[in-house]
């Protein structure tokens, strides 16, 4: 069940992404820190490109189509979290309008922008929680040994050519990218992985 640990693992680097992109809109907010727009703009690229792109399809295609096949009772939760997937995509899509808005329209933009960024995290956090708490343990409970196969295949990289190796390491480069943006307070919470959920 090697994917249950990368999932994990993937769920803290975006918890860690969604962490530091709050950190630094607190900043701004309560200490009138300037914005960093290569930062945030990074940090908005990633959770784009990483979620929407790699981690949700692997999830639906593979751990979530499995565990609709051998677990009746995982239906309507897997229908919430399909329908999540699709509401964090129009969210960022949201995200990267405000964010533009921000940047070119200055402070009067920046609450709007704000509250989007919360919003987001709220939704991620809450998604990745659910899966946590409860999807992997149904999935633990019911997954047949050969589904695992299956899954963990996908999610190492070696099933699915959209999901290669390549696209692991461009999303690892991207990922050290914004640490290496990122201010030195957030860069170290980036490197140890922050928790799933706000604390």
């Amino acid at each position: 069940m090697q994917a249950l640990r990368i999932i994990r693992d993937e769920h803290r680097s975006l918890a860690a992404v969604l962490h530091g992109m709050l950190h630094l809109v607190r900043d701004i907010r309560d200490r009138g820190a300037r914005p960093d727009f290569s930062v945030l703009g990074a940090m908005l690229y990633y959770i784009d490109a990483f979620p929407e792109r790699f981690h949700h399809p692997k999830e639906d295609r593979y751990l979530f189509k499995f565990l609709r096949a051998r677990c009746s009772e995982s239906h309507a939760l897997l229908d919430r979290l399909e329908w999540e997937h699709g509401a964090g995509a129009v969210k960022i899509q949201l995200l990267a309008q405000t964010l533009a808005r921000y940047q070119q329209g200055g402070e009067p933009e920046f609450g709007a922008f704000a509250a989007a960024v919360e919003s987001f995290a709220n939704l991620v956090w809450n998604h990745m929680r659910c899966e946590e708490q409860e999807i992997l343990p149904l999935a633990e409970k019911h997954l047949l040994p050969e589904d695992w196969e299956a899954i963990d295949a996908a999610f190492a990289g070696h099933t699915d050519p959209l999901f290669g190796l390549e696209a692991d390491h461009t999303y690892q480069q991207l990922f050290r990218r914004v640490v290496n943006l990122a201010p030195p307070s957030i860069s170290l919470g980036l490197i140890r992985g922050a928790p799933a959920a706000p604390g």
